[in-house]
């Protein structure tokens, strides 16, 4: 299955929130009651107040003109709104900020409890042996026993590294000792898991802080990327929890999971929009292959169920 395929697939819950309001846009000249019901299918999607605005006010001025009921113009018109979003994002990607960084590159995964950081850091470190560099994986959410133990399962599958100490020990201690064990083995990547925390916990946030500076200490520079990972089917509470994150311990980059099991995928516009954070991956599915680089026009044709 190709990467739009899988993009198409995974956003169809999404899609088609808006879809139906948008082929009755679509079908005939626009009145108030079907603005209406459209600017609801985009609030629908979580697409934020912010861009279902913009969105709304060129549509308005679109259908005062001479060719109002013209599909083409009115999907275009749609189409570049969102896009111009991501437009404004830098676009570089994961790899490349690893292939043109200090080596060890060190990326620090935080975010609240079941959004899928292990996996994610899982799937990159996979992803990173295909493309022939060696990482090493830092298990550093030392609060569950079982996040340790996940993590030595998938270590163990990819073929890579595994720092770990007991569980309850400081996680900085095991960060500290993921940089000098990087620097010991010359690993390109150190891909740092951390504990699930509620954005709203003041203690938690600021042991992400401790651990910031403990990376620092040990290699200047460190962590190169804060990597939010968010699930996406939360909607507006994940826009929430990338702001308390970025205030805390300065987001870099975020990846957005799940996309495949919510109609509320609208919520990598509001996030883009409002916090103008570069969205590195994306998740469709379960599958590596289904852990992309972002691509802001992909994600808007497949939002809007038009052709790669």
């Amino acid at each position: 299955m190709g990467w739009f395929q899988r993009l198409n697939e995974g956003l169809a819950k999404t899609r088609d929130v808006v879809r139906g309001s948008l082929e009755r846009l679509l079908g005939r000249a626009p009145d108030p009651a079907m603005l209406e019901e459209f600017e609801a299918a985009l609030i629908g999607a979580d697409l934020g107040a912010r861009v279902v605005e913009r969105v709304m006010e060129r549509l308005k001025r679109q259908v005062q003109g001479t060719d109002a009921n013209e599909p083409g113009r009115l999907q275009g018109l749609l189409r570049q709104t969102l896009l111009d979003v991501f437009t404004a994002l830098p676009s570089t990607s994961l790899d490349d900020l690893i292939t043109k960084g200090p080596k060890p590159f060190v990326i620090l995964a935080v975010g609240v409890n079941g959004v899928g950081k292990t996996t994610t850091l899982a799937k990159i470190a996979q992803r990173l042996v295909r493309a022939g560099k060696v990482p090493l994986l830092v298990a550093a959410d030392t609060f569950r026993a079982a996040a340790i133990d996940q993590l030595q399962v998938w270590a163990d599958r990819i073929g890579v590294g595994l720092i770990r100490h007991r569980h309850g020990s400081d996680p900085a201690a095991v960060a500290f000792d993921g940089i000098a064990a990087a620097k010991a083995r010359k690993v390109d990547v150190v891909l740092i898991d951390t504990a699930g925390r509620l954005h709203t916990k003041s203690n938690l946030m600021d042991e992400l802080r401790k651990m910031k500076r403990v990376l620092e200490q040990a290699l200047p520079g460190a962590p190169h990327e804060v990597l939010l990972v968010l699930d996406a089917s939360v909607g507006q509470n994940s826009l929430s929890q990338a702001r308390q994150f970025h205030q805390a311990v300065g987001v870099t980059g975020l990846v957005l999971t799940k996309l495949d099991g919510t109609a509320r995928g609208g919520i990598v516009l509001a996030i883009a929009d409002e916090l103008k954070i570069p969205i590195r991956l994306i998740g469709v599915g379960e599958s590596v292959e289904d852990l992309q680089d972002f691509q802001g026009a992909a994600f808007v044709d497949a939002l809007l169920g038009l052709s790669a």
